[in-house]
This record gives C-alpha cells, sequence and structure tokens, in this order.
C-alpha cells in the first residue's frame, strides 16, 4: 500500500515537471513569434526595389535584367504599411546600382545594391573612323551586348550615326557615343536663313545670316536685317526656329 502511494506522488511530481517543461518550451517558441509581430519583412524591401528598377528601366532599348542584391537579415526593422524606393540625385537605374527603401512612419531607411543588366543592339566602327569624316553605312556594324555597363550615350541604332562626323578619329571595334560624333551642321555661319517666329495661333518669317554653325536641333544665333542678334533652333533647310 505504501509503495503505491509513493509510486503516484512520484507520478504526480513527474506530471508537474513534465507539465512545467512543456509550459516552458510553449513560452519559448512562442516568444520568437511575438517578438516577429510588428517587424518589417525584409524580403519584401527586395521586392520594393526590384519593382522600382523594373519601371525605372523600362524605356531602355532592350532585354531588361534586375538581379537585387541581399538584405543583411541581422537587421529589426519596425513593420512599415507603404515601403518606398528610391535613388540618389544622378544615380543610373542601371548597371551596378545601389536602391535606398525607406518609410516615413515608422521612420527608417536601408540602402540595397542591385544589377541591371540591359541587352541589346549598340554601334560600332567597322573600320577605322577618321576625325571629321561623315560617317556611312559601309563603315558601321551591329553587335549585341549589356549597353548598362557602357558609358551614356552609347549609339543603338544606324541613323543615329549616319551623316555625323567623329570629334576625334576612332579605330575599328570601337562603340561608338552620340557624344563622340557631331552633327552636320543644317545651318552653316554667313548662310542667310528663314527666321520663323512662332506664337500661339500665328507665324511670322523673315530672313537673317547666322553668325554659328548648328546641327538640327542645336542653337543658332542669327542677326536679322535690322542689326539684332536673335537665338533660334537651327532646323533642315536653311531656318531658324524661335518659339514665342
Amino acid at each position: 500500500m505504501k509503495r503505491q502511494i509513493v509510486a503516484c506522488s512520484l507520478l504526480a511530481l513527474s506530471g508537474i515537471t513534465l507539465g512545467s517543461t512543456a509550459q516552458a518550451q510553449t513560452q519559448v517558441q512562442a516568444k520568437p513569434a511575438a517578438q516577429a509581430a510588428g517587424r518589417q519583412n525584409l524580403a519584401a524591401l527586395r521586392g520594393v526595389a526590384e519593382q522600382y528598377l523594373q519601371t525605372q528601366s523600362a524605356g531602355l532599348p532592350g532585354a531588361v535584367s534586375v538581379k537585387v542584391g541581399a538584405v543583411d537579415q541581422r537587421l529589426s526593422l519596425a513593420a512599415c504599411p507603404a515601403p518606398e524606393a528610391f535613388q540618389q540625385p544622378g544615380a543610373r537605374p542601371w548597371g551596378k546600382t545601389t536602391v535606398g527603401v525607406r518609410c516615413t512612419a515608422p521612420s527608417w531607411t536601408i540602402y540595397i545594391q542591385a544589377q541591371v543588366s540591359v541587352t541589346a543592339d549598340y554601334i560600332v566602327a567597322a573600320v577605322p573612323l577618321a576625325q571629321g569624316q561623315p560617317l556611312e553605312q559601309g563603315q558601321l556594324t551591329v553587335m549585341k551586348g549589356d549597353i548598362a555597363a557602357m558609358p551614356n550615350g552609347i549609339v543603338t541604332d544606324v541613323a543615329q550615326a549616319i551623316g555625323r562626323t567623329p570629334l576625334v578619329s576612332l579605330p575599328a571595334g570601337t562603340a561608338l557615343r552620340l557624344d563622340t560624333l557631331r552633327s552636320q551642321p543644317v545651318v552653316k555661319q554667313g548662310q542667310a536663313v528663314q527666321l520663323v517666329s512662332r506664337g500661339s495661333n500665328f507665324s511670322v518669317s523673315s530672313e537673317g545670316k547666322a553668325i554659328n554653325n548648328a546641327g538640327d536641333g542645336q542653337v543658332a544665333q542669327v542677326r536679322t536685317a535690322s542689326g539684332i542678334v536673335v537665338s533660334g533652333t537651327a532646323r533642315a533647310g536653311g531656318f531658324v526656329e524661335i518659339m514665342l
């Protein structure tokens, strides 16, 4: 009889101990969940950055590929209802770049590394190009590559280069850039030009003489018959347009 009482007592104590242990384990398991509540999902911030870069690079010529780097998993940020992606002024949304993601309430900001590739056609010198010589189609060839890894202003269409002249001599294989090519002047210094002044519902034409060379779309200065110097936009055919 005594043995049965002792056994029951031991079982009762074991039950208390086991119950306490199970309760403690449940509390330990619940603690991380409680800590996670109200914290920002870091993976979602990568999605915000990726969507931003997809939008910013949508107009680029070619196939765009966006790879967003990992977010430091040691970060503990308060949950944000509307995280916003941004870039610093002057930053390019392609190539190797950085995107910021911020929250206004609660207030925090993080930065995420990313790589945006744009596979597209670009124009290359097929032969050595001489400085000042207008480019012809036979001197150019098309190649395909990641233009996001190249300098700004890469020529992606042969029509952008034909007729322009290199500012310096270029060896064969050089990728052409718009800032290294000069447009053929549509208005030349000393040329008689037609000066067209345009306004709301009216247009007035007069004659003048160009003071400088200017390509299509560039600024041309013109001396009018009365001796006044005005500035306008050079257009093909010897016209200079002034918007009033």
